[in-house]
């Protein structure tokens, strides 16, 4: 393409900007360039460009496309010297009269900043206790505390506050104009408790009036949210555990019984060492000038904030407390992370906040407090405007391009309806649903509706949150690829998130220096790939690099887990990021119904948290039951009410009505929606004629389904499983023989197909077992194991090995790859069968087009994605069945007598046989009709049959119905009297996360409804190069962080590491379909993140295993699997 770049740069930007452009093109001019160029090297001259921009940096770069027409394609830097076509003015005057860019429609932007400022002056007013101050100067002492500072901080205002539980003008009038008597009400008996000294101490939160309640949340949860405390025998459990015996009538007023328990596990202790805690040897700091003079002019401010009518009762508005406490933790996190002013002796006398990481002491806490609280205000005015300074996709133009390919047509509909939206959307919000089948361009879809939705002329910002567990470089890759961005426009979130046993060893080491408010914002095994220029604002300023990558990105790619503890962390400030990045920029759900049943309340939650903080969201499946998709749209209507009424028109009494939209690959249907009623009806009315289309086409269907017999006799495990292979090798050769294709080089018979497996310790053992028996004579398989127990590094090299060879869109073009190429030429079989034996994992997120299937059946909605895995790309119509269900899973032989249809699953598990969610069998002869299999479409997922609650028991689909709506949709919460056999309908549910706002200002929602929980948690372990970094050895994380300064890395080469001897057992005519060597993988990580060989291991070799006391088997092609 031939380009013409125009430089309105000055002073210093300038003599960049030509240093930069000299080197790509031939000037034309004092301020233009132009020179013929690849794409490739035109993004590599922006992605210059942006990372040296300055404020006077503009460039705007104009394709040339023929005699009479250019195009602007781009402008780095101040867009505001050229106009929306690329021209600069001739003249220009100003007068900005309106300043509209200063208004803004927080109604309680100022609640917010003033709140945060008040509890910023007293948040570590505890640290003046004699315990914490000799706790700071004995370096290295980690055990935990009696009673933590910010409770004893707590206590203190609850003492200043004083008796009065109703008006708050009386303390803050004291703290405006204050007296020494007023010094006094701090410490004065009677008010001021100590928990473990004085008996029957009152509950802070049933007295405070509502200001100093507000305030006083604020204080105790700056480094934690309570959480409810478990008694066992007299002893409180580890904080944090899960209640058995937790009822959802105490939701509404959960804080008014937060005790210290809630807040520090208490441990019984001598009255001496409990005096520490609750006593004081200097003054506080609240009798210091400083600190009196800031709190005088921030109590005038609330005192004048509280005369008005509207205000009051700031618990209930859960906008302002929740971002009141995000400036509050980004302050501290921030200030405290200070380096220390010049050395200097520390003052034996003074109160210190906290020490650096060699135990030094750093900021008094006099500084501390007055500093955090001028970062909390400068933080909580800066959040007005941080995402008008954010970079932003724009005129990007393959977004906004109509596609002339007629397989896509769809998506022009879809981006003209969303555009449509566009004005009410920005007012209203907008909940988007898009059901377009798999292998119809979805991830292409997305990113063009929420384009079309967005301002054209700012551009879009958005966050594509995938189901996965752990985000691999080439699955990010791959997303960069597919919307055709980037690598300054598209951040990837690399990683999954800290294991336990990481993340409490750094905990415990920001304890031991006094602040846990200088951890890193996001998990320590994380790392954001992001390439463009980060943008400067005060909120950006406070955080972190890496978290400045994460709110920079205009396009986002990340696991949901990285956006999850916006409304699931429980401490440590690892809300901030994603609350942040949930405020700046829409989100997208993908294949949100892929997530266990048990997980879905904390995504109502998040669902319910992006409506709050005013995101507008999209749902990306084509299998979303309508329990779901109603259940997700009342927390989001919950959520987006209470923004319209901190944001919204004046009239924000009334309720939202939410502009809806649902799209597919047959067309589109837009329409405003206020309550359940109106999204069930329209829902319904559009997945109506979705079905229609799709039962209309079953006659061109290219995947059919078959169900095969599964009768194992064997008793014990291993038996079980070459059994089991011996079936799945029955399978594969039938699969094969049906719907082999011929080499056009070799004339040999191929196929590549999936063996789909439930879960990965099982697949281990049958991957073993396969290749121990080899293939029959005139055949060859190659096979490749692929699942989530592989080091990050090496599953992503599996992943791009298989991307590129299952891309079927040129159904010849795998022939023409080199290395398929020379497996056919080497092997003198005359029939080639490539297999993936995968987990779960293979069946949403990847772009692979297999020719068949062979199925351990867990769920209809895992049967439907599956499918769409076969002939995704060439679409050919089939009439012999290409996809082989087998009649039941082999849970059902392991476990007889058990729930079979778990994890995954929908079956209810550890519950009688009796019970309404156990199936009457495990036959899915019996569990489906005919139809549900033969011609396998999204249909029995989408619209569920009349009688689904009655029939549960005796249909696999109905029971997928049934359950979720169980858990989605809100109950009628009076009480009831209980009747045998029949669980409470008052049990806690999805729909609790927006029914009851104040919960969420504990932890106990999280607590009692964790994400992802496991009973059985997974450890990390990792490799590390050697001392020579010749070979990587085997490590576990260190479990026990107690010492001052702990490894955090055990070497377990010798005690828990067999590493397995696959090539002595391989069987004939088998072999690992590619193999790659871990150390070779990492040393060009290395290269390409110019980082060590160390440090490139700890984020890139490392892997989440299930806890084993006996250690784990390894092999690179197998992955990990439990020592036997």
């Amino acid at each position: 393409m031939n380009i013409l770049l125009i430089s309105e740069c000055s002073k210093r930007a300038l003599t960049e900007t030509r240093r930069i452009l000299d080197q790509f093109a031939e000037r034309r001019g004092e301020r233009t360039w132009q020179t013929p160029i690849t794409q490739q090297g035109l993004s590599t001259l922006r992605r210059l460009l942006r990372k040296t921009a300055r404020k006077n940096t503009a460039v705007a770069c104009h394709w040339i496309r023929g005699k009479d027409h250019s195009e602007l394609l781009w402008i780095v830097g101040d867009a505001s010297r050229f106009n929306a076509q690329g021209a600069v003015p001739t003249n220009r005057t100003r007068s900005n009269i309106l300043r509209t860019e200063d208004e803004n429609d927080w109604h309680t932007g100022e609640d917010i900043r003033l709140l945060a400022q008040m509890a910023a002056l007293m948040h570590d007013l505890g640290k003046s206790s004699v315990a914490f101050q000799q706790r700071l100067r004995q370096c290295g002492l980690v055990e935990k505390n009696l009673y933590r500072h910010e409770w004893v901080s707590l206590r203190l205002l609850h003492a200043f506050v004083g008796p009065d539980q109703t008006e708050d003008s009386g303390w803050l009038q004291r703290l405006a104009d204050p007296t020494s008597e007023d010094d006094a009400t701090w410490l004065k008996a009677g008010r001021y408790w100590c928990d473990g000294l004085d008996e029957k101490a009152p509950k802070p939160f049933q007295s405070l009036p509502p200001l100093a309640a507000a305030i006083g949340w604020l204080m105790v949860s700056h480094h934690r949210l309570p959480v409810l405390p478990v008694y066992e025998q007299g002893e409180q459990q580890w904080l944090g555990k899960r209640a058995t015996d937790f009822k959802v009538a105490r939701l509404p007023d959960l804080l008014a019984s937060v005790e210290h328990d809630w807040n520090e596990q208490y441990r019984p202790a001598e009255p001496a060492q409990i005096e520490a805690y609750w006593q004081f040897k200097q003054a506080l700091p609240v009798q210091m000038l400083p600190w009196r003079a800031q709190a005088s002019k921030v109590a005038r401010k609330l005192l004048a904030l509280t005369s008005q009518p509207d205000k009051g009762r700031w618990l209930d508005n859960p906008y302002v407390m929740h971002l009141a406490r995000l400036s509050l933790m980004l302050a501290d996190h921030h200030y405290s992370s200070l380096p220390a002013a010049a050395q200097s002796e520390a003052d034996p006398k003074a109160l210190y906040a906290n020490s650096d990481s060699s135990g030094q002491l750093k900021q008094t806490l006099e500084e501390h407090l007055l500093g955090v609280t001028q970062w909390a205000g400068r933080i909580g005015y800066g959040l007005m405007s941080f995402e008008r300074h954010l970079p932003r996709l724009a005129k990007h133009r393959g977004l906004a391009k109509r596609t002339d390919k007629r397989a896509f047509f769809w998506q022009n509909k879809a981006a003209e309806a969303a555009a449509a939206l566009r004005n009410r959307a920005a007012e209203q919000g907008a909940f988007i649903i898009n059901m377009a089948s798999t292998g119809c361009g979805k991830t292409l879809a997305n990113a063009r509706i929420l384009y079309a939705l967005s301002d054209p002329e700012r551009g879009m910002r958005a966050s594509f949150a995938l189901g996965l567990r752990t985000l691999t470089l080439q699955t990010g890759r791959s997303y960069r690829q597919d919307l055709h961005l980037d690598e300054d426009e598209l951040a990837i979130r690399v990683g999954g998130s800290a294991s336990r046993a990481l993340f409490e060893f750094y905990q415990e080491q920001a304890e031991a220096q006094g602040s846990a408010s200088t951890q890193a914002l996001l998990e320590e095994d994380s790392h954001v790939l992001y390439e463009g220029q980060m943008a400067e604002h005060p909120v950006l300023f406070a955080a972190d690099p890496e978290t400045r990558k994460l709110l920079s990105a205009p396009l986002l790619v990340c696991t949901i887990d990285h956006l999850i503890p916006a409304t699931e962390s429980l401490r440590a400030g690892r809300q901030i990021a994603p609350m942040l990045r949930l405020m700046s920029s829409d989100l997208v759900l993908d294949e949100l119904d892929d997530f266990d049943l048990n997980d879905l309340p904390a995504l109502t939650r998040l669902m319910y948290w992006a409506g709050l903080l005013g995101t507008r969201v999209l749902l990306s499946s084509a299998t979303l039951p309508p329990a779901l998709v109603e259940g997700m749209f009342l927390a989001y209507h919950a959520g987006r009410s209470q923004y319209q009424r901190n944001r919204g028109q004046p009239n924000a009494g009334r309720v939202p009505e939410i502009p809806c939209l649902w799209v597919d690959e047959f067309g589109v249907q837009s329409q405003g929606c206020t309550d359940a009623e109106s999204l069930r009806q329209q829902h319904a009315a559009f997945v109506q004629q979705r079905v229609s289309k799709l039962k209309q086409q079953a006659d061109k269907a290219c995947r059919r389904g078959e169900l095969i017999p599964l009768n194992l006799t064997a008793s014990k495990e291993e038996a079980l499983y070459r059994a089991f292979a011996e079936s799945v090798q029955e399978a594969i050769l039938k699969a094969h023989d049906r719907h082999a294709e011929t080499c056009p080089h070799t004339g040999k018979k191929v196929s590549f197909g999936l063996v789909r497996m439930a879960n990965i310790e099982p697949l281990f053992e049958v991957a073993l077992a396969l290749f121990k028996r080899g293939a029959p004579e005139g055949y060859r398989i190659h096979l490749c194991v692929y699942h989530a127990r592989f080091p990050l590094i090496l599953r992503s090299a599996i992943e791009q090995q298989l991307d590129g060879c299952l891309n079927r869109r040129t159904p010849q073009a795998v022939y023409e790859r080199p290395e398929i190429r020379q497996i056919l030429e080497q092997s003198p079989e005359p029939q080639h069968i490539f297999v993936v034996l995968g987990s779960p994992v293979t069946e949403v997120g990847r772009d692979h087009d297999y020719d068949w299937a062979v199925v351990e059946p867990s769920s209809m909605r895992s049967l439907i994605q599956l499918a769409g895995r076969v002939q995704r790309h060439r679409q050919w119509p089939c009439q012999t069945p290409n996809i082989l269900i087998f009649d039941t899973n082999l849970r059902h032989f392991s476990q007889p007598g058990k729930a079979a249809f778990v994890k995954p699953g929908f079956e209810r598990d550890g519950v009688a046989v009796s019970d309404e969610f156990r199936l009457n069998t495990h036959s899915l002869t019996q569990l489906l009709r005919e139809e549900e299999y033969q011609g396998i479409s999204a249909c029995p997922r989408i619209e569920p049959h009349p009688e689904a609650k009655q029939q549960a028991k005796t249909s696999l689909v109905n029971l997928e119905h049934a359950r979720m709506a169980v858990q989605m949709l809100p109950k009628d919460r009076t009480p009831q009297p209980p009747k045998r056999g029949v669980r409470s309908s008052c049990d806690l549910d999805a729909a609790c996360g927006w029914q009851f706002p104040q919960a969420l200002l504990t932890g106990v929602l999280p607590q009692q409804q964790p994400f992802r929980d496991d009973p059985n948690p997974d450890v990390e372990v990792l490799f590390l190069p050697d001392e020579d970094e010749e070979q990587l050895l085997f490590y576990r994380i260190h479990q026990e962080a107690k010492g001052r300064n702990p490894a955090i890395y055990t070497e377990a080469e010798h005690s828990l590491l067999e590493r397995i001897d696959l090539e002595a057992q391989l069987g004939p005519r088998i072999e690992p379909w590619g193999q790659h060597d871990l150390m070779q993988l990492l040393e060009a990580q290395t290269e390409a993140q110019g980082q060590s060989l160390h440090r490139c291991a700890e984020r890139f070799a490392v892997v989440a295993v299930p806890k084993s006391g006996q250690g784990w088997r390894y092999h690179p092609v197998l992955g990990f699997g439990k020592s036997r």
